[in-house]
């Protein structure tokens, strides 16, 4: 009986090694698998519900010839605009300006840092802060995620929401909300199925994608050598703006997305080149559909005597009607839309002069 027991065994142990192969993918975890952030399980589940609802809307709409929410209404398309915030909103009295008037035009959402004391302003900010706001840090996949909620949250809310407009607290607007809702949708656009049902790119996303920029082989490396691979070649590394304006096609894409995202929310090495946020969208849109985009912002910014990588802040002995005019020229044939950076003791002299900003 002892002397049988080293062929047992043996004889075990050959019989187990394809059990060993079966089951220790179940057991063992994959080697590709990517961290999870600790919101990354509640983000995946909200993305994942806007692109069904999404879906399922976009299906009712092609098999009827008539809007969802009826023909009497004869809706027109939204700008969804989306404040990300880690404080007050000092310029809220401006955009109650500037919204004034075209209350079935648009919608406002507010992604506020939970971590900062922030108070609400009322009115049409008035229950627009989303429930889904986490912690963010500048320079950190954080402001891709905040981005992205609000994307969601925004497709969630109101099926009317065609372009998504992603604001700063320090950034205003430069033109009327007519002019703004006009240039986008390209006059005349009479209903909501006149956008939804139309071809792309007659409606482009507004978003900033450069390729030649002198830093982007520091900041392609800044989580290590080769860690892009295979995703994303150098070749495809691009950079712009961190302020865009989204279509809902191109939102929606941003909300599937999986495969970039993986390697964007990576860690970096060297947190001097890091600036996740102004290269995840431009990348993703830029691989995905270059030709359905500007490759231009639309928001002003001004890097003349920048400090720690951010422009120059506007103080209100700078403000006038001859600045912010002056603020709309871009290279492009477009007049830029909005400006930033503006320190909060702006907002007086701003609202003095929003008479003749809002005119045209």
């Amino acid at each position: 009986m002892l002397s049988s027991t080293p062929f047992v065994l043996c004889f075990s142990i050959f019989l187990s090694v394809p059990l060993l192969f079966l089951f220790a993918p179940q057991v063992l975890p994959p080697k590709d698998v990517p961290f999870l952030l600790p919101y990354e399980l509640d983000d995946l589940a909200l993305f994942r519900k806007a692109n069904a609802l999404a879906s399922s809307s976009s299906s009712r709409t092609r098999s009827s010839t008539h809007s969802r929410l009826g023909t009497a209404t004869n809706p027109k398309p939204k700008i969804a605009f989306l404040f990300l915030t880690n404080s007050d909103l000092y310029f809220a009295p401006l955009w109650e300006k500037f919204f004034h008037g075209y209350r079935q035009l648009y919608n406002i959402y507010v992604h506020a840092d939970p971590s900062v004391k922030i108070t609400p302003p009322g009115g049409i900010f008035q229950g627009r802060f989303i429930k889904e706001a986490r912690k963010t840090e500048r320079a950190s996949p954080t402001l891709i995620s905040a981005a992205r909620r609000l994307l969601a949250v925004a497709i969630l809310d109101d099926p009317l929401n065609f372009y998504f407009a992603l604001v700063s607290p320090q950034c205003i607007p430069l033109h009327s909300f007519l002019f703004v809702h006009n240039f986008l949708f390209r006059n005349p656009v009479t209903s909501w199925k006149d956008a939804f049902m139309s071809p792309f790119p007659k409606y482009r996303s507004f978003i900033e994608i450069i390729s030649d920029d002198l830093n982007l082989p520091g900041r392609y490396i800044a989580r290590g050598e080769n860690v892009m691979l295979p995703e994303v070649a150098f070749e495809q590394f691009r950079v712009g703006s961190q302020f865009f304006i989204l279509n809902r096609k191109h939102a929606l894409l941003v909300l599937r997305d999986i495969k970039l995202w993986r390697k964007f929310k990576m860690p970096c090495l060297n947190i001097d080149s890091c600036y996740p946020e102004e290269h995840y969208f431009p990348t993703l849109l830029s691989m995905e559909d270059p030709k359905g985009c500007s490759h231009y912002t639309l928001t002003r910014v001004n890097w003349t005597h920048s400090f720690d990588g951010h422009p120059h802040l506007y103080k209100p002995e700078e403000v006038s009607t001859e600045l912010l005019h002056k603020l709309r020229v871009s290279n492009s044939s477009y007049s830029y839309l909005f400006a930033r950076k503006f320190s909060a003791d702006c907002l007086k002299p701003l609202m003095e002069i929003s008479d003749d900003i809002f005119q045209d």
